[in-house]
């Protein structure tokens, strides 16, 4: 059976308690998990830049150094995430109480198309821890590059500043609430035609229209139990007056 659009917002009208309920319990979830249950994790990042070492005061430009430099980018991008750098980071630090294999899975490293800058990122629940770790790794890398790599061509552009009122980047407490109120909204909907389409009882007059194609000639209305009580004591006053105009006839 086709729906025509008036069928939909007939559907959706006589499912609206449902709806309303679905979406704000799944709004409401979302706004008390996101500010309640969820860790808040910080990012500190640092950046390096990785150049030429022919370049000295302000040298022209060379191309050919600076594809080189590019395809280093990818190098250095594998090289810190290595027991090599990790190691080294882990002994200078026991603070940080991580493994190498703790923080290589830590660290992010990534760089924009075409530059020559690399980006550390880690995410940690204390900011300031975070902005330690990756400052030690920026350092720990731009001292070890040149006995791996034979090459002395990294600078570090900033460090990740120590901050006594950061701002969590995660959780997204308003991106989570309005992701639920979207989620809770479109199920709700799914589930109030479902449950027309599962729905196959004959409930009004236009859905004996609608099943056998026939026009109704009759309907009983449906009565409540308290309109029997009014109907019987609407009849035993009727009955009442017929006795009394009875008697007086008499």
């Amino acid at each position: 059976m086709e729906l025509e659009f008036k069928d939909y917002v007939r559907i959706l009208r006589k499912r609206l308690l449902l709806i309303v309920s679905i979406t704000l319990v799944s709004t409401l979830a979302a706004g008390l998990i996101s500010y309640f249950v969820l860790s808040p994790v910080y990012e500190a990042s640092t950046k390096m830049i990785v150049k030429s070492n022919e370049q000295t005061g302000n040298p022209q430009l060379d191309i050919n150094a600076i594809n080189s430099n590019l395809k280093l980018i990818d190098t250095y991008k594998e090289v810190i995430k290595t027991p090599a750098i990790m190691d080294a980071v882990v002994a200078e630090h026991p603070e940080f109480n991580m493994t190498s294999e703790e923080l290589i899975q830590k660290v992010r490293v990534s760089s924009v198309n075409n530059t020559q800058v690399l980006t550390l990122v880690i995410q940690d629940g204390d900011y300031n821890k975070a902005a330690q770790m990756v400052n030690a790794i920026t350092e720990v890398f731009k001292q070890e590059i040149p006995k791996i790599m034979l090459v002395d061509n990294i600078t570090i552009l900033n460090q990740a500043k120590l901050n006594a009122d950061p701002v969590p980047v995660k959780p997204n407490k308003v991106m989570n609430i309005a992701i639920a109120f979207l989620l809770g909204l479109f199920i709700s909907a799914g589930l109030a035609f479902l449950l027309e389409f599962l729905d196959d009882s004959v409930k009004t007059e236009a859905d004996i229209e609608a099943l056998l194609g026939l026009p109704t000639l009759a309907a009983i209305a449906r009565q409540k139990p308290e309109d029997f009580k009014t109907q019987a004591s609407t009849e035993l006053k009727v009955k009442a007056g017929v006795k009394e105009h009875a008697t007086l006839n008499q």
